[in-house]
């Protein structure tokens, strides 16, 4: 009677497979967890990095614009007893729109609604009675206005700031006032214009009304923005943050944003997801392409020696599988491969494991750190103080801040206020021990952790980090200098946000002492001033 064959397969290729098909699961399940975890870090990193970059945005537009309030003030102080100097209110008008470019043009009306002069002239509009939105509003107000963006008569998208003019008797004379274009070239436009726009990511303005003040495409200024929750929140709320959102085109977006606090405008600043996760899966695509060819090699010397080393093999199959625990390289590295082609797939998994510890460690790394100076970020300096906390451990804080910095950038440039704070990242870790953790907190924020440092120990490395400073030669940079808070740790727990929080207060005392010094807190007592 004939029987249907039944398909065996033998012992060899049985442990075979049962080998490569459980090393292969437990790569897939830690690169799976991995990837998870670091995919949610970057998503994180990437949300604060909008929401900072928007907020240094907001903020720089804002000053910007108290600038240009600040020059119209100043014009408005000297013009109640020239009303009449058709001349000298020409020139005047002149100086204001060219000496810093704040303004695509500048207006001094009278109490009626006249234009007595204007810059440029070809406007065509001295002697003429103005009716715009801007005018109007400034002419009812009598006060600092900046208003409501608005088309002008010449169909431009116009902000319109101006200021009252007020004799010394307390009589209304009229006003001046600067025009910025948001459709044309503007010192504003370009200020947001500055914004790199790589791997899909991009810059945009909404004012109260919902309507797009700036965007990289400009047939879009001017539109009404739809339902959007983010932009709600700007307008109805006045709030700042980040949020992961579906922008009006199903783009998935990680949007940070800011509010201008003078007139309720929000910056938002987006990246594409997918761009944002694009390096990590390149990078484990590459771990993987690394680690095949090790585990394909291994194979024959397993296929050819399979009944000689089923016991050693059965192990190293059972470690396989526990790829993704804890104390697998250490279980492996014991089992006793007592001849070559165990000690040759023992080695490879080892390999494998330690490629991929090694680039989640340097994804780890990068993550912690600061990429300008090599210093700790703030994801850093959390896990330093968790861990000390943790131990009890006492420790010192010194927070440093670079004087006048925003000076330099302006008017040295940034490539030098780069090599300013390269320079303190340098003297900080001259004036620190290996133990120390040194953070770059933000823009010219640093902090310097010493563990085991005593309030007097620390202060001593406040000061001579402090001299070096003030005595350091930076090419371009002229005189720079630091302020210095210092506050340490009792043995008892204390929360390590007081901690710092004192520090920033010994680092504002230190400022309001006229900069240049060293201030000293201690986190259970009032602050007290140590004056270089």
């Amino acid at each position: 009677m004939w029987t249907k064959p039944v398909l065996r397969m033998n012992l060899r290729r049985l442990i075979v497979l049962v080998a490569f098909a459980s090393a292969l699961i437990s790569l897939v399940n830690t690169f799976y967890a991995s990837y998870k975890v670091q995919r949610q870090l970057l998503i994180n990193t990437t949300l604060e990095s909008n929401h900072a970059y928007a907020s240094k945005l907001a903020s720089t537009a804002e000053d910007f614009l108290q600038s240009a309030r600040q020059q119209l003030a100043y014009s408005a102080d000297r013009l109640p007893g020239h009303m009449a100097d058709g001349d000298m209110l020409a020139d005047e008008a002149q100086r204001l729109r060219l000496q810093t470019n704040s303004f695509n043009s500048v207006l001094i009306v009278n109490a009626q609604g006249k234009v007595l002069g204007v810059s440029p002239e070809t406007l065509g509009l001295k002697n003429r009675q103005l009716d715009s939105p801007g005018a109007r509003h400034a002419l009812q107000e009598r006060r600092p206005l900046i208003s409501e963006p608005y088309v002008s008569t010449a169909g431009n998208l116009v902000v319109f700031i101006s200021h009252p003019i007020i004799d010394k008797g307390g009589r209304y004379l009229g006003y001046v006032g600067g025009s910025i274009y948001l459709k044309q070239k503007s010192i504003l436009f370009s200020m947001l214009g500055h914004h790199y726009y790589r791997d899909g990511s991009y810059l945009y303005v909404v004012d109260q009304s919902r309507r797009l003040l700036y965007h990289p495409d400009p047939e879009r200024l001017g539109d009404q923005v739809g339902a959007n929750t983010m932009i709600d929140a700007i307008i109805a709320r006045g709030e700042a943050g980040s949020a992961r959102m579906v922008n009006s085109v199903g783009v998935d977006m990680l949007a940070g944003y800011a509010v201008m606090p003078s007139t309720g405008w929000g910056i938002v600043a987006q990246r594409p997801t997918a761009m944002t996760l694009a390096p990590l899966n390149q990078l484990m695509v590459d771990t993987v392409w690394h680690s095949l060819p090790i585990a394909l090699l291994s194979l024959p010397f397993i296929w050819w020696l399979a009944r000689l080393i089923s016991r050693p093999l059965g192990q190293l199959a059972e470690s396989a599988s526990r790829m993704d625990r804890h104390g697998t390289a250490e279980h492996i590295g014991a089992i006793r491969a007592w001849y070559l082609e165990a000690s040759q797939i023992k080695k490879a998994l080892l390999l494998g494991l330690s490629l991929l510890q090694r680039k989640i460690g340097k994804l780890k790394f990068d993550v912690q750190t600061d990429p300008l100076t090599g210093l700790s970020n703030r994801r850093g300096m959390a896990a330093a103080l968790e861990a000390w906390q943790a131990q009890a451990r006492p420790f010192s804080v010194v927070a440093i801040d670079i004087d006048h910095f925003k000076q330099v950038n302006d008017q040295r440039g940034h490539a030098v206020g780069d090599e300013v704070i390269l320079r303190l990242a340098q003297l900080m870790r001259a004036c620190s021990r290996d133990a120390d953790v040194l953070c770059r907190n933000g823009g010219d924020e640093f902090l310097m952790l010493l563990p085991d440092a005593s309030l007097d120990a620390a202060v001593r490395v406040a000061e001579r980090l402090r001299a070096r400073v003030a005595e350091a030669d930076i090419p371009g940079a002229g005189a720079v200098t630091v302020s210095l808070g210092v506050v340490a740790s009792a043995q008892e727990a204390v929360d390590a946000a007081a901690i710092l929080h004192a520090a920033d207060e010994a680092l504002y005392e230190a400022k309001k002492k006229g900069r240049n010094c060293v201030g000293v807190a201690n986190a259970h007592e009032h602050l007290l001033i140590d004056n270089a």
